[in-house]
């Protein structure tokens, strides 16, 4: 199963090309880097890549096929700010099994709490928080995993736990990941490629 940006370009109304052309494949247990200037949209490629944006040029496939628009999408996005990515009015395990129902292996492995569970989102901290927020984008039919910025916020302890639970999931599950981040030390360690744009 592939990934695949076709030519794909992007700009905002009336203002300049974010990027044009931009061809970019990621095969199934491969981890790949997207690199490139601040404003270059990065984070924009990204959310077309998710399905949360289309682009005005190109197109993105899986298998060569358009991207699902109903069900659970197997490109899942995991973004810097987690508090703006969850319902502030759901209690945590509402938030959690909103896609799936993820089992206690996958909880332990993300360092997870069981009485982390029935807190409000503003009850945890950004690390607490984030930690959730993969595990409900690490669903059974995720097939891609996009980390747009997903652990610049974080210590350096809550940085290394997650993506070492991150990695052995995706290796487990041959899924593939895609890195964004400003960290060169760790798209040098975690990324087999790095796209540039």
């Amino acid at each position: 199963m592939q990934l695949k940006a076709n030519k794909i370009g992007f700009r905002y109304e009336n203002g300049p090309w974010l990027f044009r052309g931009v061809n970019a494949s990621i095969e199934p247990g491969e981890v790949v880097g997207i690199t490139g200037p601040s404003g270059r949209g990065k984070t924009t490629l990204c959310r077309i890549l998710a399905s949360y944006e289309s682009p005005l040029e190109g197109e993105v496939t899986l298998n060569g096929a358009p991207l699902p628009k109903k069900g659970y999408h197997p490109v899942q996005m995991v973004l810097q700010h987690p508090e703006k990515a969850v319902n502030a009015r759901w209690k945590m395990h509402r938030i959690l099994n909103e896609g799936y129902h993820p089992d206690e292996e996958m909880l332990d492995l993300l360092g997870i709490k069981q009485e982390w569970l029935t807190r409000w989102p503003h009850e945890l901290s950004g690390g607490e928080l984030q930690r959730f927020c993969v595990a409900r984008a690490l669903g059974p039919d995720t097939r891609f995993l996009i980390a747009d910025e997903m652990t610049t916020m974080l210590d350096a302890i809550t940085q290394a736990q997650i993506w070492q639970a991150v990695t052995e999931i995706a290796q487990k599950r041959k899924m593939g990941i895609i890195v964004v981040t400003h960290e060169s030390k760790l798209m040098q360690r975690l990324c087999h490629r790095v796209i540039e744009i």
